[in-house]
Order: structure tokens, then C-alpha cells, then sequence
């Protein structure tokens, strides 16, 4: 596409066009306190609607655009939704579907005007767009209007995570808890403000995203909205040498999620492989040289206006502070950031369940591999984990699993008494814990480093969750196998395994490819490891594996683990840290680090 110049509302504008969508829901009958949904990209629309619910006290269900139809389906049967807020193209290759399955479902609003079709929807559904849902509002009697201004422990969000264990969890986040997260957050953008513009282009349904905007809106900063395939000169659908979202808006704020990151890491790098030996020369040059500066504390003018001004243009040449959150980034990425692009990198740590706010680094601390300090909204404590052999009183940092304490932990899974049960605790002062199973340790400045996950439960680099357990039981039961070690790394986006081959069926199939060999051979071979991935692959799709979740690479390891070796418990069960460091060299193989 070739896209035009931005168009803007003002503050004003978004009230009006808010508090007129809340009166027309209430005219569609919508009741304060109860449930209404949205699936919907990120975009303009995504916000005034949720602004409208917040004024009105209707509890907005989030849900990721990119789930998968059961997942949506249980989100909406879940939480008895009779509305859901939409566009044309989800309700064409998302709902059209899936309608039929959730039976109190009366009204869709699609935000962008009328579909063309709609005669495939069931009896008692009715299509209205968001227009004509406002129209409505601004019509509405205002004695009818009733002010139901939420209380602070009334509910504002319930947002669906992806879950580990297939169906996705709603957690209920209170108003309270939203302005809290937001105030922690704020205080780490030094001067944010009306002269700032973010760009909005992750999705809203994220918890990082939709804090991210409301530290914006609560600032008097301006919105710009984009999408991953708009964002730059060089993204999939801005057709060559017209400009993408960034060149347009300038802006000086922006979140990214560590594969954005890694993405233009990978595209800057390419880039200045292509360069002249004498280019090349002098981009390495400038580029220790202001790391060796930036590291005593000082800036390089002259090389960021001579040397990093192209590189800093990729993002339109105005971005103040990164923002990165929702997996961890690689130090080099981190590092190559804030080098090229000339602005601090703040990398923060959160979860749903604390809405969004736990840690933000400082914007002047330029160590990598930390997520800083907690924010002023919440405290943070370290919990002995002794399975994991993580104690608060370890040397030279406490290490232990995070709680998250505050008025930003949330009130709970929705309809979920158990999880709640286990995940949250409340002290005897009253303060809510969050108990988050991922690990860390305190270092001597007060900052958070993230150094283990207490759970099988992996977040690969593009975010999507894989549950280890889940892939080895889908696996385990083949006759070609006898164990499977699933392994994945949130610095990459694949999962691999470590298998251990059923001698047998192993060497059956060996033969029948015509290899000969020794038991090492045949296990050490990368033939045989191509043969054996493709049973796998085929043994996962049949046990409705996504794609994502089966292994890309494996290991055939020709000894079996058992307890005496130290890789299994007495029970058989994986040791994942003990098989981890077993097969570290493997593991940098697959995933193609260079093995000194």
C-alpha cells in the first residue's frame, strides 16, 4: 500500500466520540458491571471503545486477534458476553465461524463500517458499526443516562493470557489496579509529555501495550497508530520507496517486543555487511568507540550525526526511549540499540497479573541483561524456590522466585477460584502478592535480573507459550522413542529435543534407509536425526500440536538417562537444568552459535 498523511483527534474529540459509543451500548441495552467484548486490532477505534466502557463501568474482555477459534469461542462463552466490538476482516476470517458456537452472543459492532455480506449469520445476531451504535448515543435521552462511575475495586479489564495449559485464562484487572501500573510506569519516562508522540502498533489485548497507551493518554501525549506490516519504509505491505508508518509520525516514544528488535538488528547488520571495507571499517569503529564511551558515561555527538544518523532514520529519527518488554532481549540487541539509535533502551519486567507494572531500568542505566528496580507502584520480594536450589540468602545476590506485592496485583483469574487460590496471596497488612514462577536475583544496586522460570512454560521469542510437558507427552509415546527432553530458549523462536531412540526401532528404520553403522554412528548421524524429526512432525500434527510447538531439531542421544546419571529423578521425571547443562553444547549447535 502507499499510505497517506496522519489524521488527528483531538482529546476533545475522543470524549465525545467515547462518551457517545457508551450511551449507545447502553441504548443496545448494556448494563454497568457486566461483560462486553473486544477483538479487534490495534487501532483508534480499539481505544475510544475501551475508554467508553471504562466511563461507563462495563467490564471490557479483551482477547488476542491472533487466537485460534476454540480459544476465542471459550473467552466469550466464559465471560456471557452479548456484544462484541469487531472489524470487517476478524468478523470475515474469525467469527464468521465460531458464531454459531457462542449462543448468547446478539450483537457484533464492527468498527470500520458495514461488511458486505451478511446473511451466513444465525437468527438473533445483529451487525450494527460503531457510527451508527455513536449515532445512537448522541440521540439518547440524557435522563436516561445513567452515571455509573466505577469504584476503584470495580473491574476494568479482564484480559486473556495464553495459558500453558491450552485454554487461556481471563485475569480481572480493577481500575485501581490500571492507575496504579500506569503511575509506576510513568515515573521511568523522565519529561513525558504533550511534546512526545507514541506510535501504537502492538496488540492492544497485550498488557504492555495497553499500559503503554494509557501512561500516554494519561499524559496529554499523542497517539499514532500503526501494525507490524506498516511500521517501516521496508515492512511487507508499504510498497518500495514509499514511506511507512514511522517516517510519516516521527515518533519519539515506541514499544517493541525483543523480535521487533531482533528483526532490525538483523536488517541494520545486513546492511553494513554490504558496505564498502572502508565503510564497514569505519561503522565498527564508531561503534566500540561509543561503546566504550557510553560505558564511562559519556555521548558522541559527531558519531551519531555522522555515522548512526541512517540507522537512527529506520525508526524516523526522533525516538527518545525504546521501550522493551514481553521476553527478554538479547544483550547484543540491547546493546546495538542504544549505539545506533541513539536513545536509552528500557527494558522492564511484568505480567498480566501485576497489570503490566513490576520493574523498568533507569533510562541512564546502559548495563544489559536487567529489568531494573521496581516501580513505585509495587514492592518486589524473593521467595526460596528449593527445588530449583534458589535461596534469598545465596552469595553474592539473594536469589528465589519474584512476588509482586502492590495495588497493581490484580484481583484474580476470572472464574478461577483454584488459580487464584495459587498464584496470588494476600499478607497480614492486606497487601496482595502475586506469586509470578519466574525466577531472579537482586544484584548489589537494587536491580532485578530474570535468571530462571520456575514453570516448564517457555515464551518463545515471538511470544507465543510453549508448554514443555505438553510437547513431550504428545511425543513420549511413539515406538521410536523412549525419552524426549522438549527444550526451548526465549532468544530464539523454535523449540528442539533431546531424544533418547528406542534401540530397536531405531535401527529397524536405519535399515530401511539403507545406513549402516555402529549405535553411535547411527545416533550421531544428521540423516537419521532428518528421519527421526519427521516422525515426530508428523506424530505432533496428529496430536493437534501448533506448528510452533514441534521440535525443529532434535539430539539422538545413543545412552538412556537414568537416575545414576543424574539427568532423571528416582521417579523418572526430567531434570531440566541438569539435562540442560548435559547437552549445552547441542543446544548451541541447533541453535547456531558458533561451538568453540
Amino acid at each position: 500500500v502507499i499510505l497517506g498523511k496522519y489524521n488527528w483527534l483531538s482529546y476533545e474529540d475522543v470524549y465525545v466520540k467515547a462518551v457517545n459509543f457508551g450511551n449507545g451500548l447502553a441504548v443496545l441495552g448494556q448494563q454497568p458491571k457486566t461483560n462486553i467484548a473486544i477483538f479487534c486490532e490495534t487501532r483508534a477505534e480499539w481505544m475510544i471503545a475501551a475508554q467508553a466502557c471504562f466511563m461507563c463501568n462495563y467490564q471490557l474482555v479483551t482477547l488476542y486477534a491472533t487466537l485460534g477459534g476454540p480459544a476465542i469461542v471459550h473467552g466469550l462463552n466464559e465471560t456471557e458476553v452479548t456484544t462484541i466490538i469487531t472489524s470487517k476482516e476478524l468478523m470475515q476470517t474469525k467469527l464468521k465461524e465460531i458464531v454459531s458456537q457462542v449462543p448468547l452472543l446478539r450483537h457484533i459492532i464492527t468498527v470500520d463500517g458495514k461488511p458486505t455480506t451478511w446473511a451466513e449469520f444465525p437468527k438473533g445476531v445483529i451487525v450494527h458499526t460503531m457510527a451508527s451504535v455513536q449515532a445512537m448515543g448522541a440521540k439518547a435521552d440524557p435522563g436516561n443516562k445513567q452515571q455509573a462511575r466505577p469504584a476503584p475495586s470495580d473491574i476494568a479489564v479482564i484480559m486473556y493470557t495464553s495459558g500453558s495449559t491450552g485454554v487461556p485464562k481471563g485475569v480481572m484487572i480493577s481500575h485501581c489496579n490500571l492507575i496504579a501500573g500506569i503511575t509506576g510506569m510513568a515515573e521511568r519516562i523522565p519529561n513525558l509529555g504533550e511534546k512526545d508522540i507514541y506510535i501504537g502498533y502492538l496488540p492492544l489485548a497485550h498488557v504492555l501495550e495497553l499500559s503503554a497507551e494509557l501512561v500516554c493518554l494519561s499524559h496529554g501525549c499523542p497517539i499514532g497508530y500503526s501494525s507490524p506490516q506498516t511500521l517501516a519504509d521496508q515492512s511487507s505491505k508499504i510498497k518500495k520507496g514509499s514511506k511507512g508508518d514511522v517516517t510519516t509520525l516521527k515518533p519519539t516514544l515506541m514499544a517493541a517486543v525483543p523480535e521487533i528488535m531482533d528483526r532490525i538488528y538483523k536488517n541494520v547488520m545486513n546492511k553494513v555487511n554490504e558496505m564498502t571495507t572502508f565503510q564497514r571499517n569505519l561503522f565498527i569503529l564508531a561503534y566500540n568507540y561509543k561503546m566504550e564511551q557510553i560505558s564511562k558515561g559519556y555521548t558522541t555527538p559527531l558519531c551519531d550525526s555522522l555515522i548512526f544518523r541512517k540507522v537512527r532514520m529506520l525508526l524516523g529519527g526522533k525516538i527518545r526511549i525504546l521501550l522493551c518488554g514481553g521476553a527478554p532481549l538479547s544483550a547484543a540487541t540491547q546493546r546495538f540499540m542504544n549505539i545506533c539509535f541513539c536513545c536509552p533502551v528500557g527494558q522492564g519486567y511484568g505480567l498480566t497479573e501485576s497489570a503490566g507494572a513490576g520493574t523498568i531500568t533507569e533510562v541512564w542505566d546502559y548495563t544489559t541483561g536487567r529489568v531494573g528496580a521496581p516501580l513505585v507502584c509495587c514492592e518486589i520480594k524473593l521467595r526460596n524456590w528449593e527445588e530449583g536450589g534458589y535461596y534469598n540468602t545465596d552469595k553474592p545476590y539473594p536469589r528465589g522466585e519474584i512476588l509482586i506485592g502492590g495495588p497493581n496485583v490484580t484481583v484474580g483469574y476470572y472464574k478461577n477460584e483454584v488459580r487464584t487460590k495459587t498464584d496470588f496471596t494476600v499478607d497480614e497488612n492486606g497487601q496482595r502478592w502475586l506469586h509470578t514462577g519466574d525466577i531472579g536475583e537482586f544484584q548489589h544496586d537494587g536491580c532485578l535480573k530474570i535468571i530462571d522460570r520456575k514453570k516448564d512454560l517457555v515464551k518463545l521469542q515471538a511470544g507465543e507459550y510453549v508448554s514443555l510437558g505438553k510437547v513431550e507427552a504428545a511425543l513420549k509415546n511413539l515406538p521410536l522413542v523412549d525419552n524426549i527432553c522438549a527444550y526451548a530458549s526465549s532468544f530464539h523462536s523454535y523449540v528442539i529435543g533431546f531424544v533418547v531412540p528406542n534401540q530397536k526401532e531405531l535401527a529397524e528404520l536405519a535399515r530401511k534407509k539403507g545406513f549402516k553403522g555402529t549405535w553411535e554412528e547411527i545416533c550421531n548421524s544428521p540423516e537419521m536425526e532428518k528421519e527421526v524429526l519427521k516422525v515426530l512432525a508428523e506424530a505432533a500434527l496428529a496430536a493437534n500440536l501448533e506448528k510452533f510447538e514441534i521440535p525443529v531439531k532434535i539430539r539422538l542421544s545413543p545412552d538412556p538417562w537414568t537416575p545414576e546419571t543424574g539427568l532423571v529423578t528416582d521417579a523418572f521425571k526430567l531434570k531440566r537444568k541438569e539435562l540442560t547443562a548435559y547437552y549445552q553444547t547441542d543446544i548451541d549447535r541447533m541453535y547456531g552459535k558458533n561451538v568453540k
